[in-house]
């Protein structure tokens, strides 16, 4: 089948069309900005790439045009599909139907770490000689990249965000997994998402579309996802917390979470001493164990496994270490996501300062719908730099009061690296958080420190 992609270039859809092209399809793609290293992995795979949107790759008349998300209604490839019949469907659709159908799905949702946690179990799954397939929305550092075919075991980060243009159902309702991880459920996507209840709803479409002898793994602790349970659950339901009143139970035996006990049911499965820090990495380990049991892989396997996990690429990862100084990168896109990392690096570096560098990019920052939650979360890290600009509607100054002058808001990227670089001393610890590419900010002060 000849395929074309629309939105070729990012994470999802970039995973989709090497999928669809180890499938045996022949594949090209367009994006508005065909850019590494999505580019260049999808080139050296022999997928032709587009620059811009256009018409002109359609006019061969694929057999299925993909549409990613991304798009709307006035774009001109989207309406020249349209105008000429061609037929069309969206990235998860497509997936489901085409790709999932007859695997075993390992489906993992949440509001925040969905990336990390199916990395995890991608690597467990692998480590027990399983050879899964995954897509996942980042880059694992134990495989290196971000989708791959694999057997019959398949894991797909599970996004609640909207189909496409046409179908503004949640992605994951078209994946119809035998186990699915709900990690947590907060207010986010503000562009499309009208409260939290609404997103309560898409996740309770999830939960219908599991079948009676699957498996649901789901934080007991997560109000919002005990009222989306509450409205209807008919599969295998197990709760996973800190709280040793639920089925799986984590407990930290070092402040920083870099040793860990695990437990089903009041009975001790094992401990795990790894490299991983915080909190949220606790949970996500816990989860990524109990749904590869669910799987049949022993638990103290699953445990061994991760001991050698890496973690993911731009999930406070460590991407330089120059004159006693290390630099991160992460994506960061909620205020909760930000307060758990930093509170875990707090916890790992003791009392050596962290300076943060902050771009509030996803919509539902950019919007200042968490504007008030944003001074708290930072509050872990010794000075805060944030950047600010056009569609920030929020007065950051307000936002940052709680840091009680311990930051300064800049709008140029340029600036913010030069008052960085005048700041830092010897056992420094500075992250980058964004969910955008930052003007490569985090990569320039690594060159710098390396070249100075």
């Amino acid at each position: 089948m000849k395929i074309h992609i629309l939105g070729a270039c990012g994470t999802f859809m970039g995973g989709l069309a090497l999928l669809a092209h180890r499938a045996g399809h022949k594949v090209s793609g367009a994006d508005q900005h065909t850019y590494p290293p999505m580019s260049t992995l999808l080139e050296k795979e022999g997928i032709i790439l587009h620059e811009g949107y256009s018409e002109e790759p359609m006019h061969e008349t694929p057999d299925l045009v993909i549409i990613g998300n991304a798009l709307s209604r006035g774009n001109p490839a989207v309406e020249y599909a349209l105008n000429a019949g061609l037929n069309f469907t969206s990235g998860p659709r497509w997936l489901g139907e085409n790709y999932l159908r007859g695997r075993k799905v390992i489906a993992v949702a949440g509001t925040h770490g969905k990336t990390t946690t199916s990395s995890m179990l991608a690597w467990i799954l692998e480590y027990a000689g399983l050879n899964p397939g995954f897509l996942i929305g980042g880059v694992p550092l134990n495989f290196n990249v971000s989708a791959r075919e694999g057997s019959d075991y398949f894991v797909v980060e599970a996004d609640e965000y909207d189909t496409a243009f046409f179908d503004k159902r949640s992605k994951f309702v078209h994946y119809r997994p035998q186990v699915a991880i709900l990690n947590n459920l907060e207010y986010d996507h503000a562009d499309i998402f009208a409260d939290l209840t609404a997103i309560e709803t898409q996740f309770h479409h999830l939960i219908r579309t599991i079948p009676g002898n699957g498996t649901i793994i789901s934080n007991g602790a997560d109000a919002s996802l005990e009222r989306v349970l509450a409205r209807g659950c008919w599969s295998n339901l197990q709760r996973f917390s800190f709280d040793d009143k639920n089925d799986w139970q984590v407990e930290m035996l070092k402040p920083d979470a870099s040793e860990l006990r695990f437990s089903f049911r009041h009975e001790v499965l094992g401990t795990l001493a790894w490299d991983q820090c915080g909190r949220h990495n606790a949970m996500n380990a816990c989860t990524a164990i109990a749904a590869a049991v669910a799987e049949g892989v022993p638990a103290s396997t699953a445990i061994e496994a991760l001991k050698t996990f890496k973690g993911v690429k731009r999930r406070l990862e460590m991407i330089a270490e120059a004159r006693d100084i290390h630099v991160y990168d992460d994506f960061a896109h909620h205020p909760t996501a930000i307060r758990l990392t930093l509170e875990g690096l707090r916890r790992k570096v003791g009392n050596a300062r962290i300076l943060v560098a902050l771009e509030p990019r996803s919509n539902t920052m950019r919007a200042g719908v968490h504007a008030d939650e944003l001074g708290p979360a930072l509050m872990a890290a010794d000075y805060v730099w944030l950047k600010t600009g056009e569609g920030i509607d929020w007065d950051p100054q307000v936002a940052l009061a709680p840091l009680a002058g311990r930051c300064k808001i800049v709008t140029r990227v340029d600036d913010m690296l030069q008052q960085l670089q005048s700041s830092l001393n010897p056992g420094d610890h500075v992250i980058f958080m964004s969910n955008g590419g930052f003007e490569a900010a985090p990569h320039r002060l690594a060159n710098f420190l390396m070249d100075s």
